[in-house]
């Protein structure tokens, strides 16, 4: 398993092999994404914005209007709500 030692600056050199697997290049964006208490994942941000286009969107879905995307947004967020308030009541 790779490893690297953290400098007194905070900095760490990602081994090649690393580096290899992520796509990084000198200029490279990493992001550092909270998964659990103590817990990271590291992420690598090569691609450009264009080559997200069209991935979201089938080509049997019609687009949506903002009025019904505002609606999935407060669906998801009430149903959210209710399971934390299950939750809740779960454990007491």
């Amino acid at each position: 398993m790779p490893s690297s030692t953290m400098t007194s600056k905070g900095q760490i050199t990602i081994p090649k092999d690393v580096r290899d697997d992520l796509g990084l290049e000198a200029g490279s964006t990493v992001l550092f994404v909270k998964v659990g208490e103590g817990s990271y994942r590291m992420v690598a941000r090569t691609g450009r914005i264009q080559d997200l286009a069209g991935i979201l969107q089938r080509s049997d879905q019609r687009p949506l209007t903002i009025e019904e995307i505002n609606e999935g947004i407060a669906d998801a967020a009430a149903e959210s709500g209710r399971r934390g308030l299950d939750a809740d009541a779960e454990s007491r």
